[in-house]
């Protein structure tokens, strides 16, 4: 939520939580999760398969979504918190640079 114009709502029942930008979709995390915390991001899709082949255990293709595009992330793994908040910021940054331009500059400036 820190990040700008960043909301939160549950459009797909209230057992995921989804994080927009713009009215896009830049991480779901799933609320019902009871051992293994996971949340999907946006990739850029090259940059997903080397963290797939880097991160086997802990970085997936997305479950449910483009697997093109999307990561399933597991927490507690192979990676650090800091490393799981860059891959946020990576998603976030994605779905905000696709966004138009006019809308870009609305949440630039608020």
């Amino acid at each position: 939520m820190s990040k700008q114009q960043a909301t939160e709502s549950l459009p797909f029942g209230p057992d995921t939580l989804v994080f927009k930008v713009g009215e896009k979709i830049f991480l779901l995390v799933g609320l019902d999760q009871i051992d293994d915390l996971k949340f999907n991001v946006k990739c850029d899709p090259e940059y997903a398969v080397t963290l797939r082949g880097q991160f086997e255990h802990t970085v997936l293709p997305g479950y449910h979504m483009n697997k093109k595009h999307w990561n399933t992330v597991y927490c507690n793994r192979q990676l650090e918190d800091d490393r799981l908040k860059q891959l946020i910021d990576h998603s976030y940054d994605l779905v905000f640079q696709s966004l138009p331009k006019a809308i870009r500059d609305l949440i630039s400036f608020s």
